[in-house]
């Protein structure tokens, strides 16, 4: 039987009563845009996360861009306005930057934890300069405290990407509740994922969250009255039900991922004398990860990734490629700053299968592929 890289047939099986009943709800009441479990999600969230407002919206990428266009960043300026971020994420990062009219400056990351390095921002901030957006990567926070300071000295907004670390821990609060706003993602392979594309924005500022309602809804200030250029960014009722439903499990599944991580993190220990590139995630004291990807680094990934397959086990890369170097951002946007560590990350990490239904058995098997497959690619690396 193949391990899969993610589980969601599992997991729909846990919750298929719930999940089920709460959709055959909608669908009988026929509210499929901004239905009632629109707003049940939405407090749910907010008191999870410990923030006071929630907006649920149609993906990951509208969580993001709503709150720069809701804070005018890029918008009606002489001069573009510039936001700084981290060289390594997904695309999604920058291109809601540049979507809004700005200018994303990126910074170099942290090899250990692969989030920004707080240590290079101030070196990058210009009087263009408007905000920071760190990604908290792979399920684990960044360094907030230090780039809220950093952005409190110097007047700017911070826009914590929290795609892959809903729920996550940050000292004593949560990812999502720890900056000027905030925005995650339910695609379906996230620790908290919908069943098509989805994403929420949180924020403690009453005015801009009313700023990003009205731009979620085409900018309008009651119906059929525009006050403000907006989007289409509304999360549909049965998305809504499927994230609720998912919801009455989700604190265990983050203690499942943690343990299962923890598990890899002990059996891992020794394989560097193999290869001195190899590690396991690093978390800093006072984090606690949602584990959205496992991820190492290898010396050979190819050798690697190959030995794994034949092994019968999936790996993936996230991502092959530092932000600007992708083709488009690499011929428009700027490059003021060398990214060695990000470039470093993107042919050096590979993520293992992660999810919370796993059994002690595929685990036991992917550890063993890992060790057999660290060594392997090391041994062959010509």
């Amino acid at each position: 039987m193949s391990v899969p890289f993610i589980d969601l047939k599992s997991q729909y099986k846990a919750l298929k009563n719930s999940i089920d009943s709460r959709i055959q709800k909608v669908l009988e009441s026929g509210a499929y845009i901004s239905g009632p479990e629109v707003a049940e999600l939405e407090k749910l969230l907010a008191e999870h996360t410990g923030t006071k407002n929630c907006l649920a919206v149609g993906s990951g990428t509208d969580a993001l861009l709503l709150p720069l266009m809701a804070l005018g960043i890029g918008r009606d300026r002489l001069a573009m306005d510039e936001v700084i971020t981290t060289g390594f994420s997904f695309i999604a990062t920058a291109e809601t930057i540049c979507l809004a009219g700005a200018i994303p400056i990126y910074v170099d990351i942290d090899k250990k934890t692969f989030n920004m390095d707080p240590a290079k921002i101030e070196a990058a901030i210009t009087p263009q300069t408007k905000a920071i957006m760190p990604v908290s990567l792979y399920g684990q926070t960044a360094d907030l405290d230090e780039i809220n300071a950093i952005a409190k000295k110097h007047n700017l907004f911070v826009i914590e990407d929290t795609a892959q670390s809903y729920g996550a821990g940050y000292k004593d609060k949560k990812s999502g509740a720890c900056t000027t706003a905030a925005g995650t993602s339910f695609y379906p392979a996230k620790p908290l994922g919908c069943y098509g594309e989805g994403g929420a924005v949180f924020t403690n500022d009453d005015n801009l969250h009313l700023a990003m309602k009205e731009t979620r809804e085409h900018g309008s200030e009651k119906r059929y009255y525009h006050t403000r250029l907006g989007i289409n960014a509304r999360l549909d009722t049965i998305q809504c039900a499927i994230l609720l439903a998912k919801m009455e499990r989700y604190d265990w599944e983050v203690e499942a991922r943690n343990r299962i991580a923890s598990n890899y993190t002990e059996n891992f220990i020794g394989l560097e004398k193999f290869d001195p590139e190899f590690s396991t995630p690093l978390i800093k004291p006072g984090n606690r990860s949602v584990w959205a990807q496992y991820t190492l680094t290898v010396t050979n990934r190819d050798i690697f990734q190959k030995k794994m397959q034949e092994l019968g086990i999936p790996t993936t890369v996230h991502y092959p490629l530092s932000m600007p170097d992708q083709p488009w951002y690499q011929k428009n946007t700027p490059h003021r700053f060398e990214v060695p560590n990000a470039r470093w990350a993107g042919s050096h990490v590979v993520s293992l299968p992660m999810f919370p239904d796993m059994d002690e058995a595929t685990a036991a098997k992917i550890i063993e592929a890992t060790k057999t497959s660290v060594q392997f690619s090391f041994e062959n690396n010509k």
